[in-house]
């Protein structure tokens, strides 16, 4: 089964991937030849540290690569949805009670960050959001109740 992920959240994780393996690898082999050298293995912190590091770097670098084998990369830009929320797409909002705007991308789950405006495509207003069009309202959920929300804009960018 693929995941859903945008260009720029591919291209994130491959930049990532290209680092743990060119330098943050390379370091720490480094690190670990020279706690090496230093003698006693079995009292050496240094030793100790530069392994644990190795093992969260290779351990990153296999989940990186299982993602990016998974996923299914979707440009925003080459969307074509006729004006309906897809993956991908961003949703400008009207809060109906408050009046307040708001502008979200609909992202993969490794993607999200709310202080950028990026919602995972699992959370409830993404899930509200996606088939609807500019006009329509949208009902979700929240802990301090339902929330309604007016879709004033869809854009592929």
């Amino acid at each position: 089964m693929s995941t859903p992920i945008t260009l720029h959240g591919a291209n994130l994780l491959k930049e990532e991937l290209h680092r743990l393996k060119t330098k943050d690898r390379p370091a720490v082999i480094n690190a670990i030849s020279e706690a090496r050298a230093q003698g006693d293995l079995s009292e050496n912190a240094e030793y100790d540290a530069a392994k644990e590091r190795q093992s969260f770097i290779e351990g990153r670098i296999a989940d990186i690569e299982g993602k990016l084998g998974s996923s299914q990369i979707i440009d925003p830009k080459s969307l074509d949805a006729d004006g309906r929320v897809v993956f991908a797409s961003t949703v400008e909002l009207e809060d109906l009670e408050s009046g307040e705007t708001v502008t979200y991308q609909i992202v993969g789950i490794d993607e999200a960050d709310l202080k950028e405006k990026k919602v995972s495509v699992t959370s409830p207003i993404a899930r509200a959001m996606i088939g609807k069009f500019e006009g329509d309202v949208v009902a979700v959920e929240a802990p301090a109740g339902l929330r309604e929300y007016e879709v004033l804009k869809v854009q592929y960018i």
